[in-house]
């Protein structure tokens, strides 16, 4: 079988904590892509954009986040978002992407907008998969405050229960893999920096204040979003996945990968 994409594992080191992080990648001539997964997803979820002659020629990066897939992380008391963002600059530095298109869905993308945020200059245009910008934004990440258990690995059970019968497009099929993509003790520290981040984190500023094109990617369920029409009016573009709720890796793949396309086309 000929291979799309290279599979590797790259050990270092971030705030002390030693890693090895599992990724795919390739390289090509092209302007690189950064994707970054979101909470309960992995690399894999990226690993279809060989099947999309749109991209060929780009070189592309995706990896597990600490505590996620197949990335091992030695103290997973260590992981929240700013440790994330560690994580992908130390990435950034082994594949030796310099510029690049950013890509991030959910947890994903508010490691990459405060990423874009350090590093505007690296930033060729940035694709934000309903990634944190506003304290309604945190659904999943809530529940760390809204359903508290003192043990890590009962909050999970609870959560996975939760997702699982979640009134949207794909949930079930979410929380089915839940238990194999993410270690229940990294997730309480994630969920409380997204929280803490998306309440105080002056994030919609930080959003609409990168100088390079940026697209926000939503599911159909979530257009009542109260900050959408706000953003189109300051220069986002916005992208509505039909049949779609927070996945559109799940349910609707070939318009997510079309979209992203294009807009990559439109910024240069």
């Amino acid at each position: 079988m000929s291979q799309e994409f290279t599979k590797s594992q790259f050990s270092f080191t971030v705030d002390g904590t030693a890693l090895d992080v599992s990724a795919i990648y390739r390289d090509g001539d092209k302007a690189p892509i950064v994707f970054l997964h979101g909470f309960g997803s992995t690399k894999e979820d990226y690993a279809d954009i060989g099947r999309y002659p749109e991209f060929a020629g780009h070189p592309f990066v995706a990896y597990d986040a600490p505590g996620c897939g197949e990335t091992h992380c030695a103290d997973l008391s260590k992981i929240d978002i700013p440790f994330l963002v560690e994580t992908a600059l130390a990435m950034l530095a082994r594949v030796k992407f310099d510029r690049f298109h950013l890509v991030g869905h959910s947890m994903g993308g508010l490691t990459a907008l405060l990423l874009a945020d350090r590093h505007p200059d690296r930033v060729l245009s940035f694709t934000d998969i309903e990634g944190n910008i506003a304290p309604e934004d945190c659904f999943l990440s809530r529940q760390i405050v809204v359903y508290p258990r003192e043990d890590a690995a009962r909050f999970f059970d609870d959560f996975i229960e939760r997702a699982g019968h979640a009134p949207a497009y794909a949930s079930a099929l979410y929380a089915a893999s839940l238990r194999h993509k993410v270690q229940a003790e990294a997730v309480g520290g994630i969920f409380r920096s997204m929280v803490d981040l998306s309440d105080n984190g002056n994030l919609m500023v930080k959003f609409l204040g990168l100088p390079f094109p940026r697209m926000f990617m939503y599911g159909e369920q979530n257009a009542s979003l109260s900050y959408l029409s706000f953003i189109r009016e300051q220069g986002v573009v916005l992208s509505e996945i039909p049949d779609c709720g927070h996945f559109p890796m799940y349910s609707n793949p070939a318009l997510m990968w079309r979209a992203i396309s294009a807009f990559h086309a439109c910024a240069g």
